[in-house]
């Protein structure tokens, strides 16, 4: 990526561009997917357990397996038909962030400061690798091959990913690559997509996403989210095209009804080919970083109104798992999946209809 001479330039735009075009046509992340299977996501990998240290953030860790065994265990999706994900590579990351952040990565300091879990930075950074990030690197693979299944079937759930705090630049918040970016970069070289709607319902501001696509015309985005929690982004905010502000306390009712109000606006505002929604649990009544007040029904209906706008508009919808800090989150994805197979917004039995 350029030489060791002090007179070396930084690539022009246009060569970076083809670069960035070059490492997507050439990643293994997009494969094709038998039949038999169905568009749901998801590696026993993206569970983080080690030494107890998941234990010490307030993010449900083994959230992820949990919502599988709930689907699995009650019939409501076949293991064996579950598609796994490969683990997005160095080139495949590279793609969005610069070659500085990765190798910020190497350090378990950095790290430490980015999952704001104090005892990662005395680890030994190879744990550090295999045990925190190589989860997380797992979940980016399966965010970015989402996208292709969506095209395919109609919609895609990752069971896992939506890691929108993190820029191309910078993580935080729990959120170490920028999986929602990298998705939209690579739908757009692979499926020959121009236009995406971010819908983002994590009770927190998807600022990652927000400075990435901050001058791209391409991307519309979305976003309802507590104003008064974490991360008071007000430079993002400013690049959010359709903002919609809670307050702490917020009930369940109010809460769909402005949800109806908003998606109406969305569907008058933009037209697009794929719909990535990033369906963060920590709207939760009694979840201690969203501090809203949605009932669990109250998500499973939230998450069945953004699936029948995106099915009523004709257009490929993407589920990310997102934030969630109560142990209920799993539950409730689970019963939230289930219902959407109910009501025919997905279908988890006959992965050869397409059910746009």
């Amino acid at each position: 990526m350029g030489t060791s001479s002090s007179h070396s330039s930084p690539p022009s735009m246009e060569a970076a561009e083809e670069l960035r075009r070059n490492r997507i046509l050439s990643s293994k992340l997009y494969f094709n997917v038998a039949p038999s299977k169905v568009a749901v996501i998801y590696s026993p990998s993206y569970n983080i357990a080690f030494l107890g240290i998941e234990k010490l953030h307030p993010f449900d860790s083994s959230k992820w397996g949990r919502i599988c065994q709930f689907l699995t265990n009650e019939g409501v999706l076949d293991k064996n038909r579950i598609i796994e994900p490969l683990e997005a590579s160095k080139d495949d990351l590279l793609v969005v962030h610069p070659e500085l952040y990765l190798h910020r990565l190497k350090s378990s300091v950095n790290v430490s400061m980015i999952l704001e879990v104090p005892p990662v930075a005395m680890l030994p950074n190879c744990l550090v690798q295999q045990k925190v990030l190589h989860p997380f690197r797992m979940q980016v693979g399966g965010s970015i091959l989402a996208a292709k299944l969506a095209k395919e079937r109609g919609w895609a759930i990752n069971v896992g990913g939506g890691f929108h705090h993190c820029s191309a630049q910078k993580g935080g918040g729990f959120c170490v690559y920028a999986d929602i970016t990298l998705c939209i970069q690579y739908a757009f070289v692979r499926l020959n997509i121009s236009r995406v709607m971010i819908i983002d319902l994590d009770a927190h501001q998807g600022n990652g996403h927000e400075t990435d696509f901050s001058d791209d015309r391409r991307v519309y985005i979305m976003d309802m989210y507590n104003s008064q929690i974490y991360p008071l982004d007000y430079e993002a905010r400013r690049y959010i095209d359709q903002k919609i502000e809670l307050k702490s306390g917020t009930r369940t009712k109010e809460y769909l009804e402005g949800l109806d109000r908003e998606l109406e606006i969305a569907r008058n505002q933009f037209n697009p080919e794929l719909v990535v929604y990033n369906a963060g649990t920590d709207i939760l009544d009694g979840d201690p970083l969203g501090r809203l007040k949605i009932s669990s029904e109250g998500v499973v209906i939230r998450d069945e109104k953004v699936f029948r706008f995106a099915k009523e508009m004709n257009v490929p919808i993407v589920m990310l798992t997102s934030g969630g800090y109560m142990k209920s989150s799993a539950r409730v994805i689970a019963d939230s999946i289930t219902n959407l197979s109910k009501k025919n917004l997905i279908d988890l039995n006959s992965s050869t209809n397409n059910n746009l």
